[in-house]
């Protein structure tokens, strides 16, 4: 009698209704294998090199670079560094061994000496091995570029020293900007995540006026110039634009540096170069810069 009940009661049921039952045990299956699927897929385009990260985004104290991107990093390195060597055998012998980039304003005036009677002799090669190291040092962050500028100005007078300065530095922020764009998102987002963003909310601020802001950042030290250099194409600043400002802008400081050059024996310390009347002057001068931006403004709200 039980037994007569079960089947009448199982079999009260249609074909229907049972598939109905058991569907969602299905549909629960497929998303649980999309879900997976898409989680894969997630974390693929992660790992890849390729993937854009966030502006600012910091790596939990991890190393920020991919074994792609370091491996771009040495690979620009060594081609960097075997031009340096043909140029260092292209110039004509003379006792090398004594010759150290400079560290402090006395190695400098060791290294001055040393060189102001091969720099005479030897002008076009040895402005061929000054520019070479210059954008070296300014390509890979190097520290010590002022240096070579006040060294410029000792050795080739304010004009001469002067272009060169400009040119090299000019060529280095360029090297910089590109192996920036190249690797450089993951680095910076490490190292300066709070900058980063500040900067960023600038430039989108400035967009119509971008060659003026950048012009002021370059005049001020209001950011670093290794900063500027490494976060400007992480935060979309067309090229010519950051060319243009990087070869006005840094006149200004470039001029005052080759110019203490000339008097390198009265210098007491590098940051004399830029006590608090030069920095007034800077400041000055970069806000001459932004001065149609200001105005602009200054129509809209009126």
């Amino acid at each position: 009698m039980k037994l007569k009940t079960s089947r009448s009661w199982s079999s009260s049921f249609s074909p229907n209704v049972v598939a109905t039952m058991a569907a969602p045990r299905t549909v629960i299956n497929v998303n649980d294998g999309n879900r997976l699927r898409d989680e894969e897929n997630a974390k693929a385009e992660e790992d890849s090199p390729t993937t854009k990260k966030p502006v600012g985004a910091k790596l939990d104290g991890k190393f920020p670079l991919s074994r792609w991107e370091l491996a771009a990093f040495v690979g620009v390195l060594v081609m960097f560094s075997m031009g340096l060597l043909c140029v260092y055998w292209t110039m004509p012998p003379a006792d090398f061994g004594k010759i150290r980039l400079p560290r402090s304003l006395s190695d400098l005036r060791m290294l001055k000496d040393l060189l102001a009677t091969y720099a005479d002799d030897h002008q076009a090669q040895f402005i061929l091995g000054y520019c070479s190291i210059y954008i070296f040092m300014q390509t890979f962050m190097i520290p010590g570029t002022i240096f070579m500028s006040l060294l410029a100005g000792a050795l080739f007078g304010v004009i001469r020293g002067l272009l060169l300065v400009v040119f090299n530095a000019t060529a280095g922020a360029s090297s910089c900007f590109f192996l920036s764009k190249l690797i450089g998102r993951p680095l910076v987002g490490w190292l300066w995540p709070e900058k980063l963003r500040f900067f960023q909310a600038e430039i989108a601020k400035r967009r119509d006026k971008l060659l003026n802001y950048m012009l002021f950042l370059r005049i001020t030290p209001t950011l670093p110039n290794l900063f500027i250099n490494l976060a400007s194409p992480i935060v979309d600043i067309p090229f010519h634009i950051f060319f243009l400002a990087t070869t006005i802008g840094l006149i200004p400081a470039s001029y005052i540096t080759v110019r203490a050059g000339l008097a390198l024996g009265d210098l007491k310390s590098v940051k004399d170069l830029y006590d608090f009347k030069t920095l007034m002057v800077l400041f000055l001068i970069g806000s001459v810069s932004i001065l149609p931006t200001l105005l602009k403004k200054k129509r809209t709200y009126e």
